[in-house]
């Protein structure tokens, strides 16, 4: 089982004492536990989420079983945390394919949101409320199409669905597959979001793409954003994850 990642500091203002808590979340594809060098290691993947040691994790192209290995059951086992599967179409050999959720903070609610174009791949979201140590916060886990009809109109519907809701801290996570930095996708999310910083992650040997993104809404409650590159995060898959510190205060 993992270790918390949540830090605190007390802080005075006008309206009292209030702790100031900070929360890491990751996003990472695991590429079904296939590594850059062709090797199926699921131990790899579950090392980096060690390393990542964050708060929330959100992943992309996980394995559910009862298909040759459980990806998302091992993972579940080694990091202890609470679990949301979000698969998305059905593997060849059997089981799924799809999004997942890990989180250290107690899971409050679970939405799924339909994101999948006729004639293309399935896709879908996972929105899930998590109490993090008393805050509310909502987070969304996504993993957008390879066409750039598709992208648009999955954002739009994503961006659809978050102003349907109320106005509760939102973090939205993934792969969003977006390759043209001035792209409508990218805009309409600056727009929402205000402007976020992007590493590249993508191919993880040599990152140029900024494939994999986490936006945070309000924009304030953001502190950085940083991609995770060690030996075993270059090797494990062809993505790096990406991590975000988000701190908010609670009285």
């Amino acid at each position: 089982m993992l270790h918390a990642a949540a830090t605190t500091r007390l802080e005075k203002s006008d309206a009292g004492m209030t702790t100031q808590v900070e929360f890491k979340f990751a996003s990472y594809n695991i590429h079904l536990g296939i590594g850059r060098d062709g090797m199926f290691a699921p131990q790899r993947v579950a090392a980096v989420l060690g390393e990542l040691d964050a708060d929330v994790i959100a992943l992309q192209e996980v394995g559910f079983g009862p298909g040759d290995f459980d990806m998302f059951g091992y993972l579940c086992t080694y990091t202890g945390y609470a679990s949301v599967p979000g698969p998305t179409m059905p593997r060849p050999g059997g089981g799924e394919y799809g999004n997942a959720l890990l989180s250290r903070h107690p899971v409050l609610g679970v939405r799924r949101i339909e994101l999948s174009i006729p004639g293309r791949e399935p896709r879908g979201a996972l929105d899930v409320d998590i109490d993090c140590k008393g805050r509310r916060m909502r987070v969304v886990v996504t993993h957008l199409g390879l066409s750039p009809a598709e992208r648009r109109d999955q954002i739009t519907r994503l961006l659809s669905y978050l102003d349907t809701r109320e106005a509760t801290p939102t973090i939205l996570l993934g792969d969003l597959n977006e390759w043209f930095l001035w792209g409508r996708p990218l805009r309409w999310l600056r727009r929402h979001f205000q402007r976020t910083p992007a590493p590249a992650t993508f191919p993880s040997g040599r990152p140029v793409f900024a494939l994999d993104r986490i936006w945070v809404w309000p924009r304030e409650l953001l502190q950085r954003v940083a991609v995770h590159s060690t030996p075993l995060s270059r090797i494990a898959s062809d993505h790096l994850p990406v991590t975000a510190v988000v701190t908010d205060y609670i009285r």
